[in-house]
């Protein structure tokens, strides 16, 4: 029983990477064939913020293609969402934990849209493994959706965001993924460990990084609001305008 668990582990494990290597293939190409900054600069409006602001270097503001899948699950008990199901205005977030920019997202502008449409029932956000900075990023993506089973998602995210650098990518080794669950206030650190380390959340993750692929999710972070598209950690008066136009039916 315990050689097929490990044998099932390894696979999805396998499977996770294989995705993960097409993933930053295609941002590879994306970036390759993407405008150099002054031409982007000279072709439109508004350039992308540097990391000293509020975006990445490959982001910009919401896309003139129109509106997309949705992609919101609106199920009542996903453990990586917050807000209402039946909020007007749902923001998908595919995410990295070893990205400096989902951080800063996620440690500066999500928590004060939290605070203004949450709470209010016009706002649900709903979190996406998108791993694209290498097998630690699969592994933290496996230990927040381990703290996540023992109530403790967000805490275990604002935790590990909270120490994030502003630039380069953090080292998750499974030692340092504990403390952040010990920080967030797990309650059973030997349970979150094995959770961490089994397969359970693999198949999980895989959908989440399958779907922002089949999506076009060229980097990260990278949202949805209401099908509408938004890319890099923009700052948020970008983020409230966009959910205002949305709650009003735009």
């Amino acid at each position: 029983m315990e050689t097929n668990e490990r044998r099932t582990t390894a696979r999805r494990t396998t499977v996770l990477v294989t995705v993960l290597m097409v993933v930053a293939l295609g941002l590879v190409v994306s970036l390759v064939s993407r405008p150099s900054q002054e031409e982007a600069k000279r072709q439109t409006p508004a350039a992308s913020a540097s990391p000293t602001g509020t975006a990445s270097p490959a982001a910009s503001p919401a896309a003139e293609s129109g509106p997309l899948t949705s992609a919101a699950r609106r199920a009542p008990d996903d453990p990586l969402a917050i807000g209402r199901t039946d909020a007007p205005v749902t923001m998908v977030v595919y995410s990295d934990y070893r990205c400096p920019f989902c951080a800063k997202f996620g440690r500066d502008t999500e928590p004060k849209l939290v605070e203004r449409y949450v709470g209010k029932g016009t706002l649900r956000i709903e979190w996406r493994d998108f791993p694209i900075f290498g097998e630690q990023s699969i592994n933290a993506a496996k230990a927040a959706r381990a703290a996540a089973a023992q109530g403790r998602f967000r805490e275990f995210t604002a935790a590990l965001f909270g120490a994030a650098p502003d630039r380069g990518h953090p080292d998750l080794t499974a030692a340092v993924l504990r403390k952040f669950a010990e920080r967030a206030g797990v309650p059973d650190l030997d349970r979150f460990a094995k959770d961490m380390a089994g397969g359970a959340f693999a198949e999980a993750i895989e959908k989440d990084m399958i779907e922002g692929q089949a999506l076009g999710v060229p980097s990260t972070p990278a949202f949805l609001i209401n099908g509408q598209p938004m890319l890099g950690a923009q700052p948020i008066e970008e983020f409230i305008a966009m959910i205002d136009k949305a709650a009003a039916g735009g």
